[in-house]
């Protein structure tokens, strides 16, 4: 069982535990941070999720994240979404935007790293396959019908701000 804090609109904690999978509130949310990851090099890291996944199955993420568990803040929830998902360590996060959606707050973060590109780690259940991609490629691949629609509506703002939105 997963529990969660929640939260109210502007991003306080509500004082309430909520449970995944069952009903949320309203008025109240939970928390999201989705990580986007760049090395060093400039490439970007695409995470192919998980065929038995029921949003998107099989679908390419511009990001690496998931939800806040309890006593977690947004940076907590990055750094072990991060490394759950990907294997990479990183305490450094530049913050890049944050929306709220039905019930959910989404914190996105830029994490720009020297990993080892070829040591990602798969989680079971949720990523099958990744894959680095140049800047061109991503600018491409954020510009295509590849990407999640809703994810990318999400990170509007960053994508704009880099240039990258065509």
């Amino acid at each position: 069982m997963e529990i969660w804090d929640g939260f109210l609109a502007d991003g306080s904690l509500a004082g309430v535990d909520l449970i995944r999978g069952e009903e949320i509130p309203h008025g109240i949310y939970h928390l999201v941070c989705e990580i986007i990851v760049r090395h060093i090099d400039g490439d970007y890291l695409l995470m192919q999720r998980d065929f038995n996944k029921e949003g998107y199955p099989g679908y390419f993420e511009a990001t690496a994240g998931g939800s806040a568990l309890k006593g977690e803040d947004k940076l907590a929830c990055a750094k072990r979404e991060l490394l759950e998902e990907t294997g990479i360590v990183c305490d450094v996060f530049e913050e890049i935007g944050s929306c709220a959606s039905e019930n959910t707050i989404y914190y996105n973060f830029l994490c720009v790293t020297d990993w080892n590109k070829n040591a990602i780690t798969l989680q079971d259940g949720e990523t099958v396959s990744y894959k680095w991609i140049c800047e061109k490629d991503f600018i491409d691949f954020i510009n295509s019908e590849k990407i999640i629609d809703v994810q990318k509506k999400r990170l509007c703002d960053f994508f704009v701000k880099m240039g990258y939105l065509k």
